[in-house]
């Protein structure tokens, strides 16, 4: 029997003894490999964090003493030790494992967004709601380097470094390597530093040494500076010491004993500590270690021997964004790109070895990714920023009055818009278009294609009067759509032989809809399948259009409250056609983890569900001119 199948809970761990760890962090390695090669996940950030899992379980009592993840894809480990292990075998499969913390899961996940730097807040809150009720527990934060480059994450450091609560932050650090400083002199001074009796006697000195006529001041500043100065030198943690929280590193994050000595010195401080791990994303697995692009982050199904991807994925809609841009740039000086952290799962990798000095990555910092592009189109510059659609949610507020109110001309890029799939509910991109609808002066579009998406892309870094968003879907490109006929303002997929419905295909669900509309020309509906270039503003053209037609159906791979929908609907009024519209698209619901086919098909946005829902719509709005009956039963809507 493994090690590992004796642990269902923190407890089993806590009893396994010390000299057997090692071996333990190699089977959860091998674990890892075995288990996310079959459906992929984020493997490097997990291989990395193995024996600091460990350190953490069996310092803190989980779930009683909390322990929040930041992002959440590093909580694999942490989910191996707190009974879910068999969940595995579903990895980010419908009714399987959430690649995520999940509250559904477990007592031990608190929180199960993914989005980076949140975690101290968290953190923050459930420490000041323990003091107020008297409850002393300390509270754990696990956050890495990426996610403090998010401002968020400052501004929780600075509210907890304004109490004494018992706070213990670890910085999971794999972004570069530092010597092991946890032994010897390091380990020393990180236990006077974590020593209460060693506080009460600095501020003892403090006051003596102060209060001495005339060169007390001078002295004190003195002695505090060398001792600022010695410390430096040992531990880089200037940054922190300026928050006055107490900090205990760099401390080899693969060295269990040693991360499991820091926590104990933290948790007895009783007070704000920063445990500052270094770690190698990756760490135990040659492939991931030797990935030098991002250490096998997050792979897909994948040859466990060598690491190497099971099925070369075709083009994708983020490699058709990635070619363009570099076209657009050699054509445009003035073009320039913002990442977030995220440069080559966007797609500006390429732009970047093209245009190094035209590319910035300002960090998980969203927010300020968009005003500073603000700052780039007032200085005359017409910046792309490119992010995954989810991310946009925390930048709203600035690409409102910092971008639209301004009038600057900025190209939003929103990769992985509308349903994701398998990554969950925090990851769907199914609120952009109903978020920025709402928004004066911003034009939206919704590509059907890479062909679209490359013309789009090009007349949005043309527009120099407001902002212009893009969105597009995750993975493979749908092939491109024919007998396509091209209109100012629109494209007609599919013309029915009367003006029965008109349908108002957005994005890259045409496919599906051009196949409902087939489905409905055999049940007698006559069905007209329109593709508006840019979905908002609703071009007039395609409002005339739609004048005729005895009912208008728009179909939206996002949220129907507020969204393209809404805005067709209004247009219609606004221009006085009393056409009865409807709506298909996502409720306003956080879909769960699935496949992106599985989870369209649930809400009614496959073509099978379309159609359904269409000619159960007509059927109500007909009128007595109709003779033919239509028909709803399964085997019409299949062509049977």
């Amino acid at each position: 029997m493994s090690l590992l199948s004796t642990i269902s809970s923190p407890a089993d761990l806590r009893a396994v003894p010390a000299e057997r760890l090692p071996e333990l962090a190699q089977e959860i390695r091998d674990f890892l490999v075995e288990k996310v090669a079959v459906y992929g996940g984020h493997l490097g950030p997990n291989l990395g964090v193995v024996e600091l899992t460990l350190a953490l379980h069996r310092v803190f009592d989980s779930p009683r003493e909390p322990i929040v993840w930041d992002t959440g894809h590093q909580a694999y480990v942490h989910k191996m030790i707190t009974g879910r292990q068999s969940g595995f075998d579903a990895l980010k499969q419908r009714g399987g494992l959430s690649g995520y913390p999940c509250r559904g899961e477990s007592e031990h996940d608190w929180s199960e967004s993914s989005h980076a730097s949140a975690s101290l807040s968290y953190v923050d809150g459930l420490a000041k709601a323990y003091q107020l009720q008297g409850d002393p527990r300390p509270v754990v934060g696990v956050i890495g380097d990426g996610a403090l480059t998010g401002g968020m994450a400052w501004e929780a450091l600075n509210n907890i470094a304004e109490g004494d609560r018992p706070v213990v932050i670890v910085v999971n650090d794999n972004g570069w390597s530092y010597s092991p400083t946890i032994g010897g002199l390091a380990s020393r001074l990180a236990a006077l530093r974590l020593t209460p009796r060693y506080e009460r006697t600095l501020s003892r000195m403090k006051y003596k040494i102060s209060s001495t006529p005339v060169v007390g001041p001078v002295v004190y500043d003195a002695l505090h500076g060398m001792k600022a100065g010695i410390k430096d030198m040992v531990a880089p943690q200037g940054m922190f010491s300026d928050l006055e929280i107490k900090y205990v590193g760099p401390v080899d994050g693969h060295d269990e004993a040693a991360v499991e000595r820091a926590l104990q010195l933290a948790k007895e401080y009783g007070a704000p500590v920063i445990v500052h791990c270094v770690t190698r994303k990756g760490a135990g697995y040659a492939p991931a270690e030797n990935d030098e692009e991002d250490r096998l982050h997050g792979p897909g199904a994948f040859d466990s021997r060598t690491g190497k991807l099971l099925a070369a994925a075709g083009l994708t809609w983020t490699d058709v964004f990635s070619e363009e841009m570099v076209r657009l740039g050699e054509q445009h000086p003035r073009v320039v790109a913002i990442t977030a952290a995220m440069l080559y799962p966007t797609g500006l990798a390429a732009f970047r070895d093209q245009f190094p000095d035209r590319v910035f990555d300002v960090g998980i910092a969203e927010q300020h990714a968009l005003t500073s592009a603000a700052g780039l189109a007032m200085g005359g510059l017409h910046p792309v920023v490119a992010l995954y659609s989810t991310f946009l949610n925390r930048a709203f507020d600035q690409l409102v009055m910092d971008i639209a109110l301004h009038r600057q001309p900025v190209t939003i890029c929103l990769d992985r818009a509308g349903v994701t799939g398998n990554d969950g509910p925090s990851h769907n991109g199914v609120w952009d278009m109903a978020l920025v609808n709402n928004i004066p002066g911003v034009r939206i579009a919704a590509p059907r294609d890479g062909e679209r998406l490359r013309e789009l892309l090009g007349e949005a870094v043309a527009v120099d009067d407001g902002p212009t968003v893009l969105r597009w879907n995750k993975g493979a490109l749908p092939a491109d759509l024919p007998h396509v006929h091209r209109v100012a303002g629109y494209d007609v997929l599919a013309r029915g032989e009367r003006k029965d419905a008109a349908i108002v295909s957005v994005g890259g669900l045409g496919h599906e809809v051009v196949a409902a509309a087939e489905t409905l020309a055999r049940q007698g509906i006559g069905v007209t399948v329109l593709d508006p270039r840019w979905v908002v503003p609703v071009a007039d053209e395609l409002v005339e259009e739609l004048r005729g037609y005895r009912l208008v159906v728009t179909v939206e791979d996002g949220i129907r409250q507020g969204g393209i929908g809404s805005a067709v609907a209004q247009a219609l009024r606004d221009r006085g056609i009393d056409v009865p519209s409807r709506e298909i698209g996502l409720p306003c619901v956080f879909p769960q983890h699935a496949s992106r086919g599985q989870v369209l098909t649930e809400y009614g946005l496959d073509a099978d569900g379309i159609s359904q829902q269409i000619a159960q719509w007509f059927a109500a709005v007909r009128g007595p001119r109709d003779a033919a009956p239509v028909r709803l039963d399964r085997a019409a809507s299949e062509g049977e």
